[in-house]
């Protein structure tokens, strides 16, 4: 059974995350992915540990589970793009392709005849994704842009951590790289629609993606808050700005989070506490109510939620389908029976490391699933693979553009 995007092709020279999140989505969907490193060094992340993963025999590899965890399903080939010749392969693979996608400087792919402009003359159908910081345009455009520093200016950062008046309050960068892994979605998404419109159009178009541009888009109700209100929001912790209670209460033993969301939970929280005259309350009995009164109602559920342990409360609380859960580390998250149950961990064989633990892709397609049957590449593993099948190479003109250091 062909996987949903087995027909198409990808030319992927990004690095890092972003774009790499991005191709290994289309590759778990099918495409094949071609990705295009540097020779001797490759993808920068391949250096990103510890940790490394560990092969048979217990000793550590110098496959670093950052670079393991977005280049699954990719062929690597590393060319010198710098070269001439290198960039003449290019051209070759961009006449088979369907899809570019890279994440260098401004300027940069311009400077080595790789841009757009040059490479839709050779294939006008092509879809060309280019992820940088700032965009393509703009007084930022040249400046260089990295998720964290992306997660500070975006906004982000002003609204995650406790509050300052409390204990460990300031700003705080989420736990995983979200400005990258979420500008990885919407170019995966954007590369599915110009594919979408090409099918009707026959025509291929450039995709311009900005980190920072992605980050102020997904602060979602929080941008709106201040679109409507003309007022910044603050850091809450893990309170809700806009529900109440929603948050994480300390229990006996632990802490659980509660996401009461609207009025009828409230109602069956408070009786469940023995506390019905709470939803009764005036300065209780709305959401809206309950946020302007958060701080006369939130210390009353903390006391309450100290009498039990975390356990105790899910059981009940779930009894009465109240939104809930445990806070989990990862490692129990990865023994949860919902996660084992929608087989999310997987399992592949590399050639460093047999049965390599991966996270599965999320999506689950009912006819054209997922295709899990290449590892993340070593680097290089399939230039001679790539020029001799795709591009027609025969074995001298690939030892020359081995000995003069084009391809590795």
């Amino acid at each position: 059974m062909n996987a949903t995007l087995s027909h198409l092709r990808v030319l992927d020279l990004s690095r890092i995350l972003a774009g790499p999140w991005a191709t290994q989505i289309l590759a778990d969907m099918g495409a094949e992915v071609i990705k295009i490193e540097r020779p001797d060094q490759g993808d920068d992340t391949r250096s990103w540990g510890p940790p490394y993963v560990r092969d048979q025999h217990g000793h550590e590899t110098t496959e670093a589970a950052y670079y393991l965890s977005t280049n699954r399903g990719k062929k690597s080939i590393a060319i010198d793009i710098t070269t001439e010749a290198g960039q003449k392969i290019i051209y070759q693979m961009v006449r088979e392709s369907d899809v570019v996608v890279e994440n260098f400087k401004v300027g940069s792919m311009k400077k080595y005849g790789l841009d757009y402009e040059t490479l839709t003359k050779i294939n006008s159908r092509l879809i060309y994704c280019s992820i940088t910081g700032f965009g393509q345009t703009g007084p930022y455009a040249n400046r260089p842009g990295y998720d964290f520093a992306i997660q500070a200016m975006g906004g982000l950062m002003s609204i995650t951590g406790q509050r300052d008046d409390l204990p460990g309050g300031g700003p705080q960068k989420v736990g995983v790289a979200l400005a990258d892994v979420t500008t990885g979605l919407y170019a995966t998404i954007a590369i599915l629609g110009a594919l979408a419109n090409r099918s009707e159009t026959g025509e291929g178009q450039y995709i311009d993606l900005a980190l920072l541009d992605v980050q102020l888009a997904v602060l979602a109700n929080q941008s709106m808050n201040y679109l409507t209100s003309g007022i910044a929001p603050e850091r809450l912790g893990n309170e809700h700005p806009n529900i109440v209670p929603y948050q994480s209460f300390a229990t006996a033993d632990d802490y659980i989070i509660l996401a009461v969301g609207n009025d009828s939970q409230f109602q069956r929280f408070c009786a469940l506490i023995n506390e019905s005259d709470l939803a009764d309350d005036q300065r209780f009995n709305t959401n809206k109510q309950r946020v302007h009164n958060r701080d006369e109602l939130i210390p009353l559920i903390e006391k309450i939620m100290l009498q039990k342990n975390s356990e105790e409360w899910l059981q009940q609380l779930e009894s009465v389908k109240i939104p809930c859960g445990p806070i989990n580390s990862i490692d129990k998250v990865f023994e949860n029976e919902q996660i084992k149950h929608r087989q999310m961990e997987i399992e592949m064989n590399h050639p460093k490391a047999q049965n390599l633990k991966m996270v599965a892709n999320p999506i689950k397609f009912s006819k054209t699933p997922n295709k899990y049957d290449r590892p993340p590449p070593l680097l290089a593993e399939h230039t001679n693979e790539i020029l001799k099948d795709l591009l027609q190479m025969n074995e001298n003109e690939i030892d020359f553009l081995k000995d003069t250091g084009v391809v590795q």
